[in-house]
């Protein structure tokens, strides 16, 4: 990008803005050779300012200064060949130093002399003083050619400054390079919800949070000479030119970071054609990207915007809003795309809670002024966006448990799927609870049913008066309904078994996996509240009553004292009826009941004891006083098959799921 460094600046000083003189920076001595002032003639007013000969660098800027201090107060004061006159050696300074740096590499113009760079710099900015008070000077034709020539020299100036300004920050060893490895994979860790598990957990790419303490893409001396450069143009009144040159270069560096993190451009039809695998990677890589620009590529472009302006800092501040503005936005097309492309299924909530925390992250990365209002007005809509999204995909799982209604009994007894993954999939949800809380709010707003759901909870704890009823919030109203569908879904499904008995089994299990899952999420736990807790143990303790009841009562019933006497003795025929239906009755239980399972070792172990606990007493009381009348009976072994310590190991046979002692059996 070469510029021709000689054009000429026609007319006088009229496209310049007045500036107030800013604070002068110290001087530097620096002789400059063949330059010879013009002095006083004899009838020259003693106010009137000229250059005396032999003056140093020094002596020549501070002349200079009290020169546009009496400018200042009155331009009008002065003749214009005596301004003229005074012009005419400060331009000879300025022009011969744009000489030696026009000579120079294009790369190289300045830095390699600082104390000659400091004069150059110092002398143009007295140059700029002059003109913005003479801005408003009428010239006469005969002094036209020289005030001319004064503006092109400034404009070659400008010209000069803003030249190496875009080689500084367009250099390409210098290129935004903030030390994270462009070999990023793409393609996150599996992120899954898979409802097989009892645990799944997603887990975002790996990222690397570190930043750099000195400046990523410059060094030290290359911002102090963008500093003097910058401060230079926009002194001189060339604030625009500087601005769009740093904006142009910055974000064309900003986006070769972008590009070499893996970032892409895509759009909704992009993502309505692509898999879930491929999305979800693509999700993880945007993810890593947006996390790598607020904590690394903003930190260190608002740093880098604050020295090189550092004598402005509302510019600073704007040219860093701009180019956060123009980054994020592109950013944001990627999930206002992927809300828009497709209806996902309910294991794809977590993505979206990770999108949706994300942005919730980058929003005070982008700042408070009034300049980012704008861009966090962006950021926060899509955060909206994705909120919606993610309420939409968690309200599936009530679509799905309602219309899961199987007419075949799970096996046994056992946990329904249907029961593990809903909890499963609630375990893992509220570990994203401060976030779905957040989003939940902001997606009811507190009215309709949800609200008054809320107000019915809050009533009847305010009547309990129960330190443990849990805080009510529409996250945990919609997970309260969640977990009223599945009770009545579990409740339904029981009925499809016509075993009684197994009815409760199959209770006990479902209702005590969802007591443990919710014990074991201590988010889940606090929302469902104390108080819910203590009415489901009740309830599976009313099961186990139950189960007991409509297995065991009929074989206790064998083994009862009562009835077994005739004319006041006992009747040997009943006592071998008796031991025969008892023997009957347990091994029909045992054949059946082992096969069924209880998967809760603390459950399973609980029945166990609790069938012992009342068969085998009554068993060996049984036994111990009516097994004399058998004593001297032929074939005695076919009643009395078991003793006491039999029943107690066939007892810690049930439950096992062991289906080798009998054949298939329909429930």
């Amino acid at each position: 990008m070469e510029k021709n460094l000689n054009c000429e600046k026609s007319g006088s000083f009229s496209r310049i803005r007045k500036r107030r003189s800013q604070s002068i920076s110290e001087t530097i001595s620096f002789k400059l050779d063949g330059l010879e002032p013009r002095g006083c003639g004899e009838n020259q007013n003693p106010d009137e300012f000229s250059l005396e000969p032999g003056l140093n660098h020094d002596q020549i800027l501070e002349e200079v200064d009290q020169f546009i201090e009496k400018l200042a107060s009155g331009p009008d004061k002065w003749k214009a060949s005596e301004i003229s006159n005074f012009i005419e050696p400060l331009l000879e300074m300025v022009e011969s130093r744009i000489a030696i740096y026009e000579q120079r590499e294009a790369s190289a113009k300045f830095g390699q002399n600082k104390e000659e760079d400091t004069s150059f710099f110092e002398a143009v900015s007295r140059f700029s003083k002059i003109i913005n008070n003479l801005d408003e000077f009428l010239f006469d034709s005969g002094t036209t050619s020289c005030f001319n020539r004064a503006g092109s020299v400034h404009h070659r100036a400008m010209l000069l400054a803003e030249f190496e300004f875009s080689a500084l920050l367009d250099n390409s060893k210098r290129s935004c390079n903030i030390n994270i490895d462009s070999k990023t994979p793409k393609t996150p860790k599996q992120s899954f919800f898979n409802s097989n598990q009892e645990m799944d957990r997603c887990i975002p790419p790996e990222y690397d949070s570190k930043t750099e303490d000195e400046f990523p893409s410059f060094s030290p001396e290359s911002i102090a000479n963008m500093n003097q450069i910058a401060t230079a143009m926009i002194f001189a009144g060339y604030e625009a030119e500087c601005c769009i040159v740093y904006s142009g270069l910055r974000l064309k560096a900003l986006d070769v970071e972008l590009s070499k993190q893996g970032f892409e451009n895509i759009n909704a039809d992009d993502i309505q054609r692509m898999n879930w695998e491929s999305l979800e990677g693509e999700i993880g890589n945007w993810i890593h990207i947006v996390k790598h620009c607020y904590t690394n590529l903003f930190s260190a472009e608002r740093k880098l915007c604050n020295s090189v302006f550092s004598e402005h800092p509302l510019i600073a501040q704007r040219l860093f809003c701009d180019l956060a503005t123009s980054l994020t936005l592109r950013l944001l097309n990627f999930p206002n795309a992927l809300v828009l492309a497709k209806r996902y299924s309910t294991e794809k909530l977590f993505k979206f809670l990770d999108i949706y925390e994300t942005l919730r992250d980058l929003i005070p990365n982008i700042g408070d002024n009034s300049s980012a209002q704008d861009l966090i007005l962006e950021t926060s809509v899509a955060q909206c966006r994705i909120g919606e999204a993610a309420v939409s995909i968690f309200c599936q799982l009530e679509h799905s448990i309602k219309s899961d209604n199987g007419r075949i009994p799970v096996a046994s007894g056992a946990v329904h799927p249907l029961t593990r993954y809903t909890m499963n999939y609630l375990k893992y949800a509220c570990e994203y609870k401060d976030t779905l809380e957040q989003v939940f709010q902001q997606h009811y707003k507190m009215k309709g049913s949800t609200r008054q759901r809320v107000e019915e909870q809050e009533s009847k704890n305010a009547i309990e008066k129960d330190d443990w009823s849990p805080k009510i919030s529409p996250f945990s109203v919609k997970l309260m309904m969640v977990m009223d569908l599945l009770d009545a879904n579990i409740d339904l499904k029981s009925k499809l078994y016509r075993d009684p008995a197994l009815r409760y089994i199959f209770l006990m299990n479902n209702g005590r996996y969802i007591l443990q899952k919710i014990k074991g999420s201590t988010e889940i736990y606090e929302m469902m509240g104390h108080s819910w807790s203590r009415k489901r143990t009740s309830d599976l303790r009313q099961y186990h009553k139950n189960y007991q009841r409509e297995t065991w009562s009929k074989v206790l019933q064998c083994i009862n004292h009562e009835g077994l006497q005739m004319n006041g003795k006992v009747s040997k025929a009943i006592l071998k009826e008796r031991f025969k239906n008892f023997n009957t009755l347990f091994d029909e239980i045992l054949k059946t009941q082992s096969t069924w399972v209880v998967s809760d070792e603390q459950l399973q172990s609980e029945l166990r004891v609790s069938i012992s606990a009342v068969v085998i007493p009554a068993y060996r009381s049984f036994l111990g006083r009516f097994k004399s009348y058998l004593d001297y009976s032929r074939q005695v072994e076919k009643y009395i098959k078991y003793q006491p310590e039999d029943i107690e190991g066939l007892i810690d046979q049930l439950f096992d799921g062991n289906a080798t002692s009998m054949g298939r059996r329909r429930t």
